[in-house]
């Protein structure tokens, strides 16, 4: 029976060798927050004082750590060992479909972030929460800006409705993936500092992640790519 108060991600990587490994990640439904592994001990490098991006609104002396780097620990502890570029195949399971794919290491530890960064509790990720709803795993760059841009317009379609004055210029989108930009560049520096001081880390497992992300420049080459995508609703004139 579904459990009507969390949404389950499992990932099952499964190695040339038979080795398996699986992690699930379970969110309030609720606040699309991750439910946290209280048996998981985050190591000091997490703490939002060696973290903090330029940018974050968190305040350290309430926010012990990084919710992203939290995450990120997680994921570094349970594949430390591995090789970054093995194949294997990823069994991922939503609440709305499983997935097969055969593909690297990284690659499926990527699509896997792409959940526990939104749901870090992260403020700066967090504005992508909606998306958790219709995650699709191994989506490619394409399925994610029609994604993003389908989920921002049907908001300011809604806040419209209400009364409120809408975004159709969808500078807020753009304003959300700069914001995450400054972000990605933070952390995976932090990372490959991690890396030159542990030489457990393998910074490469997690670092494809964060070029996967969108950058959102609304020119004439991306309008007719959309102009192509949506031609059966009605051609943009």
């Amino acid at each position: 029976m579904e459990n009507l108060d969390k949404l389950n991600f499992i990932y099952e990587f499964k190695f040339s060798n038979g080795e398996k490994k699986t992690i699930t990640v379970a969110l309030d439904r609720a606040t699309l927050n991750v439910i946290r592994d209280e048996a998981h001990k985050p190591n000091d490098w997490a703490l939002l004082e060696n973290f903090k991006c330029p940018h974050c609104p968190l305040n350290p002396e309430e926010n012990k750590y990084c919710p992203v780097a939290l995450n990120l620990s997680e994921v570094i502890y349970n594949f430390q060992d591995e090789v970054s570029f093995e194949e294997i195949e990823v069994y991922a399971t939503t609440p709305q479909r499983q997935v097969v794919k055969k593909t690297s290491l990284q690659a499926g530890v990527s699509s896997l972030l792409g959940i526990l960064m939104v749901s870090s509790g992260c403020p700066i990720m967090a504005k992508l929460k909606p998306m958790l709803y219709f995650h699709l795993p191994f989506s490619n760059l394409e399925e994610t800006q029609i994604r993003a841009l389908s989920m921002y317009l049907l908001s300011q379609y809604v806040k419209y409705k209400k009364g409120g004055e809408p975004d159709w210029e969808m500078t807020g989108l753009i304003k959300i993936y700069e914001e995450i930009q400054i972000l990605n560049k933070n952390v995976s520096k932090k990372i490959v500092d991690l890396e030159h001081k542990d030489a457990s880390i393998n910074s490469l497992i997690i670092l494809n992640n964060f070029a996967d992300y969108v950058t959102f420049t609304l020119d004439e080459k991306m309008l007719d790519e959309i102009d192509f995508f949506v031609k059966y609703f009605g051609k943009i004139d």
